[in-house]
């Protein structure tokens, strides 16, 4: 649904442009988030000034009720809005109505920030095809950028897909671990989620592409420093990982679903079509239960029945 344009006040209409100014600015959000999150905070004041008859302005969204936040959602759902998307609307009307708190005296967002948004699944996490994985491997940088950038993006998303790690762990790692990462068959020790430390073997091709990488970057290895750098030197942000697969996807043809998180779940999937031990893939993911890896590489439960009954003692008598 398209705002009217006029069912925005001038003053709110200007306020919500700064807010996606900020985003764009500040945050290092796409083009399509900022116009998914302008269109969602727009829907909702038109919604707003259609309920209430008259333009919307700040004073109508400081007047916001829980009761018009519920019209709003039944509105939404009515007409046949899934309810992520509407999570969506309504994360996106949270952020803006907290933005507009800490600058408008007296703007109270507490009802906007309380309204809870609809139950929805999760959906299952889908891995790349072994092809389309080595294409992003091979192609993920701009042919614009310069050398090393490019030999920097490569060696990222390899050890993503060659060692399972997440966006964060990589971009976690300093010159202390240079050597180790750079020396095929080594062991690198990565503190994952909850402080929980675990042991992932360097392949070839990472340490190949780590290497090169380093050989190629305009900086000195410093232990306490990021391995991966940006541009100017600083610790490299991820979402400039997530824009260059975002421009892949387009010259490859791939779903939108092919982030670099989406590198880990083809790692894991993979070694388990291979022939690899779904412990073993729990252990090298950092997984704490068995079945967060089962939902990470598809396995059906048929599948581990198959498994537990050839490899526990028990089940064979």
């Amino acid at each position: 649904m398209s705002a009217d344009p006029g069912a925005i006040s001038p003053a709110l209409r200007e306020a919500l442009a700064l807010w996606l100014g900020h985003l764009r600015a500040l945050r290092g959000a796409s083009k399509h988030t900022i116009d998914a999150y302008g269109a969602d905070v727009a829907g909702f004041l038109d919604f707003l000034a259609r309920h209430h008859g008259g333009a919307a302005g700040i004073a109508q969204l400081r007047a916001v009720e829980t009761r018009d936040l519920r019209a709003w959602m039944a509105h939404e759902r009515g007409r046949d809005l899934g309810a992520r998307s509407l999570a969506r609307a309504l994360s996106a009307l949270k952020g803006f109505a907290r933005w507009l708190a800490d600058r408008e005296e007296g703007f109270d967002a507490t009802v906007i920030l309380s309204a809870r948004a609809p139950r929805h699944s999760r959906s299952l996490p889908r891995p790349l095809d072994e092809e389309s994985a080595r294409a992003v491997t091979e192609s993920i940088s701009d042919s614009h950028a310069q050398g090393w950038i490019r030999a920097r993006d490569m060696a990222v998303v390899t050890l993503l897909y060659g060692g399972g790690l997440r966006i964060s762990e990589a971009l976690g790692l300093t010159g202390r671990e240079a050597e180790t990462v750079t020396t095929p068959g080594a062991s690198l020790r990565i503190t994952g989620k909850g402080g929980k430390t675990r042991l992932v073997p360097v392949i070839p091709a990472a340490a190949e592409a780590v290497a090169t990488y380093l050989r190629q970057c305009p900086f000195a290895v410093e232990p306490d420093a990021p391995l991966f750098r940006g541009a100017r030197g600083g610790a490299l942000n991820p979402r400039l990982i997530s824009r260059a697969m975002e421009s892949l996807r387009l010259q490859l043809g791939l779903p939108a679903s092919a982030t670099p998180h989406a590198l880990r779940h083809s790692f894991a999937t993979h070694l388990l079509a291979r022939g690899g031990d779904l412990r073993a893939i729990q252990e090298l993911l950092g997984h704490s239960r068995l079945s967060t890896t089962q939902v990470y590489t598809g396995v059906d439960t048929a599948r581990l029945m198959e498994a537990y009954r050839s490899a526990h003692p028990r089940a064979r008598n």
